[in-house]
């Protein structure tokens, strides 16, 4: 689970590397108009610390967010402070009412360990969808597009503070496993941590397999935000 340091500069490290939050809310937006839904309601699974769920709010009537790390819902709660936080598993949450649009994205799924874990997290995210309600879920690398032994290293630089971080992924079964460090350095001295985590590569008929057992038709889209492609669902 995320930790309070990584949560602290999660958001300033990717917005340095590049990442645009708001071009990434619009390309979900357009795809789920394009295949016939409705926008007026929207949940984030795993929504960390609201970076996407802010430029949705911005363009949908009602947002809500679901998250499992504290650290990383105390950084959403303080961004989005009129809107319904949950601290909740993807796998098993249960909230009181239906989003017309459910988004799991940034490869959260990926952090399942096996098709049941996966599984149940796609049933319960279809489980909160209205009837036709649109399911958008951001997949981790599938498992021939993986490359062992990559290596990644960025410096940010933001206000009067510098994030290094460097990264090496590798190749643990049916699992990547990639161990990030960190070192901060800003007016309040210099800091390091490593964050390790383990994603499952998860094959693409195994991710479809998962939507048809929640009850949903899914298309695969290319590219997607940051070229893992996306899976748009509709629920029967």
């Amino acid at each position: 689970m995320y930790g309070a340091a990584l949560a602290e500069v999660y958001d300033q490290c990717y917005e340095g590397r590049g990442r645009d939050y708001a071009a990434e809310v619009d390309t979900v937006l357009e795809l789920v108009r394009r295949h016939g839904g409705e926008v007026r309601s929207l949940l984030d699974v795993a929504c960390g610390t609201g970076a996407h769920l802010r430029r949705f709010a911005r363009r949908c009537p009602h947002v809500e967010g679901l998250e499992l790390s504290p650290d990383m819902l105390t950084v959403a709660r303080g961004a989005l402070p009129d809107v319904a936080l949950h601290e909740g598993d993807m796998r098993t949450f249960r909230l009181p009412r239906r989003f017309d649009v459910v988004t799991c994205l940034f490869s959260s799924i990926g952090h399942m360990a096996d098709v049941s874990e996966l599984t149940a997290a796609v049933r319960s995210m279809a489980h909160h969808l209205t009837p036709g309600g649109t399911l958008v879920v951001e997949p981790w690398w599938f498992p021939e597009a993986f490359l062992p032994g990559y290596v990644a290293a960025d410096v940010v630089e933001t206000g009067e503070r510098r994030i290094c971080r460097v990264s090496h992924s590798t190749r643990d079964g049916h699992a990547s496993r990639v161990e990030v460090h960190y070192v901060v350095a800003d007016p309040a001295g210099i800091r390091s941590f490593v964050d390790i985590q383990y994603i499952t590569l998860f094959t693409r008929a195994e991710y479809e397999h998962a939507f048809r057992e929640a009850g949903c038709e899914v298309t695969h889209v290319e590219g997607g935000l940051c070229g893992r492609g996306l899976f748009i669902a509709r629920r029967d």
